[in-house]
């Protein structure tokens, strides 16, 4: 019997990590492949009001593969953010929209990277070339990935194809994305029942530059002024991680999606390289990045240019 080949997208995984592995299986079973969606984490809520709109499960969670699993990679390609064994897997196929780091294969594979806002622009078009028809939920999925990582086509990320797809997808699935959109980035926000470790692993991920380690993590609000409510859990727990993983840099981005700015949070031996990639002082461990919204473009080149 053939063994199902197993799709997922990052640790910590985000709403385009999620809803791309699920699109994902749909595209490659169109195709003939016997393909499974899985995750590697715990599903945020604006991920799980995804799937409730829906009425979907979401995916199975794994903890590692085996020797010789076949595996399809959405939404990331450096080791250190994918499962536990990924070394070891055979990789059959990578689509992705970041950096390529630390990635090295044994035998030749599928590999997409494009510069766009989000994985599932990617995936929209792979459906196009094929021809394939887009059913409703595959459009939803989609459109809510673009919508998560382009913050509503508002970040700096976004591109003219992510516009394209998200307009075309929106009328496939018969939503007004506008008020579908805001009501699901606006579920992501409700952090009120989540510890601080939880706040900082909701979307995390760890980078590794000639031997330094650090991680940038991210979350979404309608309000600063709530998140900082906790700031001395936060960094307690932050120091925390810092300790354990052996990293020198861990910086926490608070994110206002209404008003398209940023708190960091920046502890470490390495925090003076928030002054050297953004002209900022920290003050109380803390800065205000004005206009910062992508983790991708705005806030991790600078940094891995100056660690």
């Amino acid at each position: 019997m053939e063994k199902e080949v197993l799709i997922f997208g990052h640790k910590n995984p985000d709403t385009d990590s999620i809803c791309s592995s699920l699109v994902h299986e749909s595209l490659n079973n169109k195709v003939g492949w016997k393909a499974k969606a899985v995750r590697l984490g715990n599903i945020n809520k604006e991920t799980q009001y995804i799937l409730d709109y829906l009425g979907i499960e979401a995916p199975e969670l794994i903890e590692k593969v085996e020797e010789g699993q076949e595996v399809i990679l959405v939404d990331h390609n450096e080791f250190s953010q994918s499962v536990e064994g990924i070394e070891k897997a055979k990789i059959r196929m990578v689509t992705d929209h970041h950096k390529i780091a630390n990635f090295e294969t044994s035998e030749p594979l599928y590999f997409t990277a494009k510069p766009y806002g989000c994985t599932a622009t990617i995936l929209y078009e792979e459906f196009r070339e094929f021809n394939f028809e887009i059913d409703k939920k595959d459009a939803i999925l989609m459109a809510s990935a673009i919508i998560s990582d382009t913050l509503l086509l508002k970040s700096p990320t976004t591109t003219r194809f992510d516009q394209k797809a998200l307009e075309e997808l929106g009328k496939m699935a018969g939503i007004d994305v506008n008020e579908y959109g805001l009501e699901m980035l606006k579920a992501g926000t409700d952090l009120d029942d989540f510890s601080p470790e939880e706040l900082i692993n909701i979307d995390a991920k760890e980078f590794e530059k000639e031997g330094t380690k650090f991680e940038i993590a991210q979350v979404n609000t309608v309000s600063i002024e709530d998140v900082l409510k906790r700031e001395a859990e936060l960094k307690a727990v932050i120091q925390k991680t810092i300790e354990e993983k052996g990293l020198s840099l861990f910086v926490l981005a608070i994110t206002d999606i209404l008003n398209s700015n940023s708190m960091i949070i920046a502890l470490g031996n390495r925090t003076d390289v928030i002054k050297t990639a953004f002209g900022k002082d920290l003050e109380n461990d803390k800065a205000f990045l004005e206009g910062v919204v992508s983790r991708k473009k705005q806030l991790l080149p600078d940094i891995d240019k100056n660690i």
